[in-house]
């Protein structure tokens, strides 16, 4: 490790208060731009969406929907989007923020986390099979407005846990 000084990566929830944070880090970070049902959904999941800091500048976030399973009532996480800026990528920001998901569906024993990447984003695909993601359905023309429009759904399902910590 360098000399100098440790720097602090921090997490935070998103509330009314500091959802402008968010709005400004998808408008830097994705081609996309999000409705309020989107919003809506990352506040209405609590500890799944987070900010992340790096010495108090907001550099990243995870905004997740909870999503009730066909037939069965069980619950798994749909990842709307994680990113961080690109000044602040490879310093384990992005690690941070999924471990912090994954941790909490391993303590709320769901089993299943899935999200969308663009055929063409690399990156994204092998930093997710890092964490056990796979590539489970490819769809057609799932993007407007931006090329490729086809994407991949990852998937990791996880046995549900068992062992009580």
């Amino acid at each position: 490790m360098g000399a100098g000084r440790e720097v602090s990566i921090s997490l935070d929830g998103v509330r009314d208060k500091n959802l402008m944070q968010l709005k400004k880090l998808n408008l830097a970070l994705f081609p996309v731009r999000y409705n309020d049902k989107y919003y809506a959904d990352a506040l209405a999941s609590g500890e799944f969406t987070k900010l992340a800091y790096y010495s108090d500048i907001c550099v990243g976030a995870i905004a997740c929907r909870l999503e009730k399973k066909e037939g069965g009532g069980q619950v798994r996480v749909y990842i709307m989007t994680l990113g961080v800026l690109a000044p602040y990528r490879g310093l384990g920001i992005g690690t941070k923020l999924l471990n912090h998901a994954l941790d909490l569906c391993s303590k709320q024993n769901i089993s299943e986390v899935y999200l969308h990447v663009q055929t063409n984003n690399e990156d994204a695909i092998n930093f997710y099979k890092k964490f056990g993601f796979e590539i489970t359905e490819t769809i057609q023309n799932y993007y407007t407005n931006i090329t490729p429009p086809d994407c991949y759904v990852l998937t990791r399902y996880t046995a549900a846990s068992t062992a009580k910590k």
